[in-house]
Parts: structure tokens; sequence; C-alpha cells
């Protein structure tokens, strides 16, 4: 392989949680000819961009009944394995890296088919259907949760933790008008199922402002009452881009606990209140938090038991006790693996050119 320049097919689609490790490891294999695989409609069609050439598959998740849509589904499957296959054996790939989802289906099955080997990183406490379907055909799987390796007993598995973007291994500046001495609590729960918590904020906020503290408040796009609570040291947009910046700022944060966030929330050193999102798949964003909680780096509730009244109080003695809040920082640092992108782009090498 020292003659010619090896070359990868990453399979990673549809949400941040899939595409940004992917890119993270991806930029991590400077020397490498990478190209992507994805499905058409998705996020990697605006995020990859000009940065790799891009190839699209039509394949979707299974139902959880059997029936025509499930029939469709699975020819659907076959023929992108058979088109995954051909864009393999015609590019002289030497592997395939994937990180979940449906889209890893055609791709590991394809380059086994052809003996290459293939490479699943997996982010999530709880793996994936996929991932527990098709780990056992896998080369090697990556993990960023060391409970991870229980739910894959037919796995070759390594810990590698999950890569996070390069902004949050830095400490990127606030660019917000709140002062340097005052606590800041960040909510940031996304767009998906974010309306609950931000309902209970609204709710909490006026008594948190009165004891010293200053609220930044991602609030999605969802949410018709986004207004209805409105003071000088409270500030909401919809999105913000730096969330890099917010969380090395934050004294706490307040979340949901897909896998991403909490690999930021980690390598910040940043205490949080999770909140996982109750209709995430298999409810493994709860599997997540539960490992933060149990290391003493959050305190985990569920949405359908929380009431204002705790939250309130929770923040509050927060507030009052930044000494708690320090050991919850050291603990999520802890947890945190600031070179994975590196460690997963090593296991990449170690397979792909054996």
């Amino acid at each position: 392989m020292a003659n010619k320049p090896i070359r990868l097919l990453i399979a990673a689609s549809g949400t941040g949680g899939h595409l940004f490790p992917a890119l993270a490891t991806a930029e991590q294999l400077p020397d490498y000819q990478i190209e992507w695989l994805g499905v058409p409609n998705r996020m990697e069609t605006q995020l990859i961009g000009d940065r790799y050439p891009l190839h699209t598959v039509n394949v979707e998740g299974f139902q959880q009944r059997l029936g025509l849509g499930t029939l469709k589904i699975a020819f659907r499957l076959v023929s992108s394995v058979f088109q995954v296959r051909r864009l393999l054996k015609t590019g002289e790939f030497h592997g395939v890296f994937t990180t979940g989802g449906y889209i890893a289906a055609p791709a590991i099955l394809a380059a086994r088919s052809l003996g290459l080997p293939a490479i699943l990183h997996e982010s999530n406490a709880l793996p994936g259907k996929v991932t527990r379907t098709f780990s056992p055909f896998c080369t090697v799987v990556a993990i960023g949760f060391e409970k991870a390796a229980q739910y894959l007993p037919k796995a070759n598995t390594a810990v590698v933790g999950t890569p996070v973007r390069s902004p949050f291994l830095a400490t990127p500046e606030l660019d917000l008008p709140i002062p340097e001495n005052v606590p800041l609590i960040a909510i940031a729960g996304g767009s998906q199922g974010a309306v609950a918590i931000n309902k209970l904020v609204r709710e909490c906020a006026q008594s948190w402002i009165d004891a010293g503290a200053w609220i930044f408040h991602q609030t999605g796009d969802n949410d018709p009452e986004v207004n209805s609570f409105q003071h000088p040291h409270y500030i909401s947009m919809p999105f913000y881009p730096n969330m890099a910046g917010l969380l090395h700022r934050a004294t706490l944060v307040i979340s949901r606990a897909g896998a991403g966030t909490l690999t930021e929330l980690a390598v910040t050193k940043t205490p949080s209140i999770l909140i996982p999102y109750p209709f995430a798949a298999e409810d493994h964003q709860a599997y997540n938090a539960a490992v933060f909680a149990d290391a003493g780096a959050a305190v985990l509730y569920r949405q359908k038991e929380l009431t204002a009244q705790q939250l309130e109080q929770q923040v509050l003695d927060w507030i009052k006790s930044p000494e708690s809040l320090q050991k919850m920082a050291e603990a999520a640092g802890a947890l945190a693996v600031p070179d994975s992108s590196d460690r997963l782009a090593q296991l990449v090498r170690k397979w792909v050119e054996k």
C-alpha cells in the first residue's frame, strides 16, 4: 500500500451525531483519499459539500412491524449492498469506516463481502439496533462508552471515546454581552423535543436571575411561547453557532443527553442537568445520561417526573455551592477523551493498512 494512496469510504449520514465524529476522524487522515457514502436529502448533502466526493444510496431504517413497507426497505437494503459493493470494487477502496445508523448496514455488508475491513464507531452507551445487528461482521467496533461493550458480546471492541469538533478542544471566546464574573446557566435542548424543557426553564428563570445568575437559552425553532419571558439578564436564540464558547463559559448546562452533547460537556468540563429526550430510540439518551450521573458529572432527571420546583431548587442550590459544581466539573473532565479522533484514526490505520 505504500506505493499508492489509501482509499477509504466513510459511511455517515443523517445527523450531526453521526456526521461530526466522522468528519473529525477524517481530518486526522490527511494522507488518505476519502470519499463519502450518504443518503439523498440528508444533512450530509450540505455538510460534506466540497470536502469529499459524495455518493448516495436509497436506504432507510426498518419499521417495528412486518408489512409491505418492511419488504420495500429490505429490497432497498439488498439493492444498496450491491451498489456499495460496486463502488468499493471500481474505486479500489481499501476499507470502510462508518459511524452507525442505517447507512452502516450496506457499507459493512458490502465491505465484508469483498474481504475489506469495516470499522464501526458507536457513540452511545446503548448501541443502536444497526450496531447490535451488524457488529459481529465488523473488523472492529470502536465505542465511545466502555459500558457499550456489554451489549456487543460477539464484537471485537475498542474504547476510544467519541471525536469532538476542534473548537471544543480550544477555548473560544463567548461573543455575548454577559459579564465575566456572574454564574451563567446555559440551556440547549435543541429543536427536537425542547419545548418541555423550555417551559420549565421559563418558570424558573426569574428565581435564578434574582439569585445573581445570567441565562442563555437556545430555544430551538419549535416553541410557540418563545418570547413569553423577557429580562435583560436572559438571552434567548433559536440557534447559537458558538456552542464551544458557550460550554467553556457556562457555570452549568441544562441539556438533552445525546452522545455528541455529552462528549462536548466532558471535554469542556461543564457540570450539567441532563433531561434525556423521552422519545429517543430505545431510550438510549437515558443510558448515556446514566454514565455521567453515576460518575458525579451530572444530575439525571426524567422529563415526565421533573417539576419546575425541583429544577428551580436544584440550580439555586448549586449557585450557592460553587464547590459542588467544581467537583462535578472535575468528574466531567475525567470522562473526556480529548484525543478521541486521533485514537479512532489510528484504529482505522491499524486495520485498513494491515
